[in-house]
């Protein structure tokens, strides 16, 4: 055998083996399947005393309930602009849709088989009980509270027009894990899966000491009725604040600033130091989708506003997206951990009107991300893809400690996650006290 003819070999033998990878092997989307998501949530009847399963309907008794609804990411997360935009880069994959409209009755096709767990090579057939416009309505009242004509709810002494029953998993977090705990496939190598906020969830002080779970955060308790003319009682609102909201990450988080030397001199190295806690999600932060990160940011300007040195720190997931999934580094933050980003600038000889300013960013994409949707898959959100979740300005003369430590200037730079080095950490009704972060 030639030398000529052993590369065409061995090149045809590579493209063989390649080709058998990437169809047999390596899965065409960025998750592995688990019983519970790779199918659809069977279909469902309307429970009797009931005119339909969309949530208008339920709104009809439930009027409050239905309202937060309709504000919630859950009501939008099949016109979700940024799902709309990933969905199309995976060639619209059937599998997306059991988590952003998981209902039999919301889905076109039914899926009879997924050979060798190949989701591009599921066996379909058209379903008679496909819903577009309940399929809009994602995931709607019925997805999470029918099953077999019944009402599933976390009250064992309702009184409706309609069949109910008690399940206790609504009282805990199991009831969310289906779609917040998306594990991993062959050849991808993620320290949890893509979006395993579940998994995160921190067992000993939130939920032992604090008997905290999911909703706990993401449907906070209320009292009122929850329906109409019904008695008030101790339910939760149905609003999943998450990523996609600022003040809930402002929640999350906590930040300090401490400055050394406090009376710098020119010609002194000033050095600050940020401290990014996670106080208040028992989860880590960034959660959910692999793309949210933080950034940690730094810049000095001279009186004229022009940026003389600026530094930059990322808080997130590094992932090898070919050949393999690898998820290389992940530096976020554990519940109750936190991280110190350090920064140091000179000042010059002479004294000069000099600011300094500190911000931390979270990330829902990147740049490159948000350009790439927009280009090539039609992304037209007017959505933020980032917004700041701290941010101080402070002059690099006098005394920079009570700078630092002081009430925010009133220039809308300040927001109120900021955090003084000795108090509590406040988190909405939690505190946590120092010992409790060390």
């Amino acid at each position: 055998m030639t030398r000529a003819t052993k590369v065409v070999v061995g090149l045809g033998i590579a493209g063989i083996l390649t080709y058998l990878y990437y169809t047999e092997v390596k899965p065409v989307v960025i998750f592995g399947l688990r019983s519970d998501y790779a199918h659809a949530i069977p279909y469902q009847k309307i429970p009797e005393g009931l005119e339909s399963l969309k949530a208008e309907s339920c709104g009809a008794c439930h009027r409050e309930i239905y309202e937060e609804w309709k504000s919630s990411v859950h009501a939008h997360a099949v016109e979700d602009p940024f799902f709309q935009a990933y969905w199309k880069k995976d060639h619209n994959i059937w599998v997306c849709l059991n988590c952003h409209a998981p209902l039999e009755n919301q889905q076109p096709t039914l899926i009879k088989d997924i050979p060798r767990g190949r989701v591009e090579k599921a066996v379909q057939e058209p379903n008679p009980h496909f819903d577009a416009a309940y399929q809009q309505e994602s995931i709607t009242c019925a997805a999470c509270h029918v099953r077999d004509g019944v009402v599933l709810g976390p009250f064992d002494d309702s009184a409706a027009p309609h069949p109910t029953k008690f399940d206790p998993t609504f009282r805990t977090a199991q009831v969310c894990s289906r779609c917040h705990n998306v594990v991993s496939g062959p050849a991808q190598f993620y320290n949890v899966g893509p979006c395993g906020t579940y998994v995160e969830y921190e067992g000993k002080f939130f939920m032992q000491e604090r008997g905290m779970i999911c909703q706990s955060c993401h449907m906070p308790e209320v009292e009122r009725p929850v329906a109409e003319g019904s008695p008030i009682r101790q339910g939760r609102r149905h609003l999943w604040r998450g990523g996609h909201d600022p003040e809930m990450v402002k929640r999350a988080i906590a930040v300090q600033v401490k400055a050394e030397p406090a009376h710098p001199k020119p010609g002194d190295d000033v050095r600050l130091t940020l401290t990014v806690i996670n106080a208040g999600a028992g989860h880590k932060v960034p959660t959910g989708d692999p793309d949210r990160h933080f950034t940690v940011e730094f810049e000095v300007r001279d009186e004229g506003g022009q940026i003389l040195d600026q530094h930059q720190d990322t808080m997130g997931r590094w992932i090898l997206w070919q050949p393999v999934i690898v998820e290389v580094y992940d530096n976020r933050l554990l519940p109750l951990a936190s991280r110190d980003f350090l920064y140091g600038y000179r000042l010059p000889d002479r004294p000069a009107l000099l600011t300094v300013t500190a911000r931390v960013r979270y990330h829902i994409q990147t740049e490159g991300q948000h350009e790439m949707l927009k280009t090539q898959y039609g992304l037209t959100a007017a959505d933020p893809y980032y917004f700041t979740v701290y941010e101080r300005t402070v002059p690099l003369t006098g005394n920079l400690t009570a700078a630092w430590d002081g009430p925010p200037a009133r220039n809308g730079q300040s927001c109120p996650a900021t955090h003084h080095p000795g108090d509590p950490v406040r988190v909405g009704t939690l505190v946590l006290e120092k010992k409790a972060l060390e």
